[in-house]
């Protein structure tokens, strides 16, 4: 990004109009090698296309490394509760016929009779729900969502149908996180147990309306009916999901006619607004995502928070909000977002940069003449805009980065340990985007000290952090739990490792011949998808 700016003054073309051409250039090259087919055949058949904005890594629930995993999983499989599609945060049954909350620990379910597994392995009985919850809560697992059924006691067992959900103390998130996320998924324990506990890409059993037909690494998985599938007919003959990451490429293809529904740019959300592709709707929904630059306090470059707190201060929200943005996206004071407990009305760094300030800490650390850094980032247009953005804003206060940019594959294992050993010390800066669920819980969760090396690539460690993690977990009192979610995001910030950006918002455009169902963050629910 700086030599653009700096030749920027001799170009006809504003900085908008620069990244957006930039952007649309670099999708059109991509999308030569995605797996369309010649001719449009839009959800007006029996085939719905879906975008996703990165590829499968793993189906299983107690390992699923994104949102767009979770989404797949919506068609394949069932849970007790689901989200209730609208613009109200709400739950309705999935697999359960009801659901009662006989005290503040006990909560007794009754599945609905006939919900069959595929290959083979019978009905789904209660005995499937103690496996699947118990096997994500039990610490041997190491499943990075231990903490959604950190709490749970047992699943106690009434008859072949019902059972009671027992808790050791009461869990204010469980209905919002650990019941209506990826955690509450049932899945077949004779069917688990016959692939060894684990699997990737090939589930051994699906209970929802779809199966897997087959999965194209980086290019499309496609679901077709479940034969065994008791429930209301699906409506379509054939769901394709295309892993396309970004968002400009998956612009060209629905208005190539070769997706039905997508989630959009916020650069092109203007245009777009103003002329819809023929027979299309745009629909804007606040966001849950949150997105930061994170700062490895492992790192040896990094060590010393003064350095870290350098990077803070020269990072301007201001100007990653209007380029990667358009102005369209607010600065983020923390975290956890507007309307939900916890939410901080500003951060305790200025969303303005301060180069000065930053370079004085620089000094004090001992580099009076700046210092060397890497940033890696996500190959998606807002991110690797981010990236340029933070790159100049840095450079101004000595601070010189080079960027490094990686696919969604690569980038989404960075700082696993599982995966990458010691190199997770490695990283220096990364720009970051988690998706979540309505309750405070599933903000914090991911930064514990249990969480480092799993999804706390920023290593950031504090013991008073996880003790009010865990005490914000059992409280019911919502005032309560609002100070104590607002004092996590002040040491997250205290400690160097994050400079909050923004929690975006979430443009979608579908075709007319489809009546999508989300969430009130506009995540697709596809199993609820109708024609219209």
């Amino acid at each position: 990004m700086p030599d653009n700016e700096k030749n920027g003054k001799n170009l006809s073309i504003t900085r908008r109009q620069f990244v957006e051409i930039s952007a649309a250039s670099a999708a059109l090259m991509m999308m030569g090698s995605l797996p369309f087919p010649g001719t449009s055949a839009a959800a007006e058949g029996d085939i719905l296309r879906i975008r996703n904005y990165s590829d499968v890594l793993t189906l299983d629930p107690a390992f699923m490394k994104s949102r767009n995993e979770y989404v797949i999983n919506g068609c394949l499989q069932n849970k007790l509760i689901d989200f209730k599609p609208g613009d109200k945060w709400d739950w309705q049954p999935m697999a359960a016929e009801y659901m009662k909350q006989l005290d503040p620990t006990h909560i007794e379910f009754k599945l609905k009779p006939g919900i069959m597994w595929s290959n083979g392995f019978g009905e789904m009985t209660v005995e499937d729900v103690r496996y699947s919850f118990e096997r994500i809560a039990n610490p041997d697992n190491k499943s990075p969502y231990a903490d959604d059924w950190k709490l749970l006691e047992a699943v106690e067992e009434k008859d072949k149908y019902t059972g009671v959900i027992v808790m050791k103390k009461p869990f204010a998130p469980i209905w919002m996180t650990s019941l209506t996320g990826n955690s509450g998924i049932i899945m077949c324990k004779k069917a688990m147990e016959s692939v060894g506990g684990t699997f990737t890409t090939q589930p051994p059993a699906c209970s929802g309306p779809y199966i897997l037909k087959a999965w194209k690494p980086k290019q499309v998985t496609i679901l077709v009916p479940n034969p065994v599938w008791s429930g209301p007919p699906p409506v379509f003959k054939e769901i394709q999901f295309f892993a396309i990451d970004d968002e400009k490429t998956a612009e060209i293809a629905f208005e190539a006619g070769d997706i039905d529904f997508t989630r959009i740019s916020i650069s092109s959300l203007e245009n777009f607004q103003a002329k819809p592709p023929k027979g299309s709707t745009v629909v804007v929904k606040p966001s849950l995502y949150y997105a930061w630059l994170g700062i490895n306090a492992d790192n040896p470059r990094l060590k010393d928070p003064r350095v870290r707190k350098a990077v803070q201060m020269a990072v301007d929200i201001p100007s990653i909000l209007e380029a990667a943005y358009f102005g369209q996206a607010e600065p983020a004071t923390g975290i956890i977002p507007p309307g939900l407990t916890g939410h901080r009305d500003k951060a305790l760094i200025p969303p303005k940069a301060d180069p000065a300030g930053a370079r004085k800490l620089l000094a004090e650390a001992g580099h009076p003449d700046g210092i060397d850094l890497t940033l890696d980032c996500l190959n998606k247009s807002e991110i690797v805009t981010q990236a340029q953005v933070i790159q100049s804003n840095l450079a101004e206060a000595g601070i010189r980065v080079k960027v490094n940019v990686h696919e969604s594959g690569q980038f989404w294992v960075l700082g696993s340990e599982k995966e990458m050993k010691e190199k997770v010390k490695d990283i220096q800066l990364i720009t970051n985007r988690f998706s979540s669920q309505p309750d405070p819980y599933w903000y914090t969760m991911w930064h514990t000290k249990e969480q480092v090396g799993v999804w706390n690539w920023e290593r950031f460690s504090s013991d008073e952090f996880d003790q009010l993690h865990a005490a914000a977990a059992v409280e019911t009192d919502d005032a309560k739990r609002d100070v104590m979610y607002k004092r996590m995001q002040d040491l997250m910030e205290a400690s160097g490792c994050y400079r909050f950006i923004t929690h975006e918002t979430t443009p979608n455009i579908y075709r007319n011949t489809i009546v999508p169902a989300m969430t009130p963050e506009g995540v697709p629910l596809v199993q609820y998808f109708r024609k219209a």
